[in-house]
């Protein structure tokens, strides 16, 4: 037998077990980098100044008929991703039910979650629930008005008032339905009511 098949045999003989070897380091660099790949973005820290900011902006929002639903836009805005939410200066909202109610609002600042589900306006904050059929026009005021769009619904746990045509009511809290124009007022409520004019 000569030399070269001598080496072959050999060969044969050790190639499973260097074969082995090569998977079993290969395993081992594997277990001990991906854990540090995976855990380097899982706990890399979440931002905490803007990701990015809007000037004179609007955003609208579409039902699956192709009509507008609402529409939220402000002088300007910045995007925070630690909390989800878009910081918005100037707010104002446009909104309409599928039943056709139109309501507005605005407010010095407004806070909107990346969901579009809650909007919180500061500062002088004032919506308005257009006159629908024979319902009258009612006036919202307050510092901190809550909207919750896809609820038809503006709340407050804060001194609130509401007209209501002439009539005028102060509460300390209140949970409005936009859609309906019910609303239910807590705390201390005031109301002044007018006479209605005889025609």
């Amino acid at each position: 037998m000569s030399w070269g098949h001598r080496l072959l045999d050999k060969l044969s003989v050790y190639l499973p077990l260097i074969v082995m070897a090569l998977l079993a380091s290969g395993s081992w660099w594997l277990v001990r980098s991906v854990p540090e790949l995976l855990t380097s973005t899982a706990n890399k820290p979440v931002r905490q100044d803007p990701d990015y900011r809007l000037a004179d902006f609007s955003v609208t929002s579409f039902n699956t008929s192709g009509r507008m639903t609402r529409e939220v836009s402000g002088a300007q805005a910045q995007h925070y991703p630690a909390t989800k939410a878009l910081k918005i200066e100037q707010v104002r909202i446009y909104a309409e039910s599928e039943t056709g109610t139109k309501m507005t609002a605005r407010a010095a600042q407004g806070i909107a979650t990346d969901d579009g589900k809650k909007v919180t306006l500061t500062g002088n904050a004032y919506a308005i629930r257009q006159p629908r059929d024979s319902g009258p026009k009612i006036e919202l005021r307050g510092e901190r008005l809550v909207a919750l769009p896809d609820e038809d619904r503006l709340v407050s746990s804060e001194p609130v008032q509401i007209t209501r045509d002439t009539d005028v009511f102060n509460a300390e809290s209140m949970n409005f339905n936009s859609n309906t124009g019910e609303y239910l007022l807590q705390g201390r409520v005031r109301g002044t009511l007018m006479p209605k004019s005889k025609n």
